[in-house]
């Protein structure tokens, strides 16, 4: 039988009571690189929801650089999508993109987003974690509801 030394009992005992830690997500653009809390993260059902206005990252990326993202295995292994905004070459607003859904079918653990015109300067980058609920759009189509959400901020270099 092993002994634990007593010093070392209320460690454990506070460890294991330690409520377990929302997921972060990994920026990475021209050698740098920023890890991001969920500004909003709940339960399966999209309900109980921890929200943090102040988990964001910034990031400096030049006009038409990629950003590189990783996820860690708790997304992965779940339904998830790339949301992001940017200006084209001449600075116009452009209508907010996504990239294509990531399943539990073929985990994927990172994405590189490349904007459509290497001119163009990124704004903001939204990776979503999906959920179970379900809800209509007002297309009358089906729209899975985010379960978490991690934002970063785009800086121009």
């Amino acid at each position: 039988m092993r002994r634990v030394p007593l010093a070392v009992v209320p460690l454990l005992a506070l460890a294991a009571c330690a409520a377990p830690r929302n997921p972060e997500v990994t920026f990475y653009a021209d050698g740098h690189a920023v890890d991001v809390g969920p500004s909003q993260y709940c339960d399966l059902q999209s309900e109980n929801c921890d929200v943090d206005p102040n988990a964001l990252g910034v990031l400096r990326v030049r006009p038409g650089k990629p950003v590189q993202i990783s996820v860690p295995g708790e997304l992965a292994e779940t339904a998830w999508s790339v949301k992001f905004t940017y200006r084209d070459g001449a600075g116009v607003p452009q209508e907010p993109l996504r990239s294509k859904l990531f399943t539990s079918r073929e985990p994927r653990f990172a994405y590189t987003l490349v904007l459509p015109d290497p001119e163009a300067r990124l704004e903001s980058v939204e990776v979503q974690q999906y959920g179970a609920r379900i809800e209509a759009s007002t297309t009358g189509a089906f729209d899975f509801v985010a379960r978490g959400t991690w934002v970063l901020k785009v800086e121009e270099r």
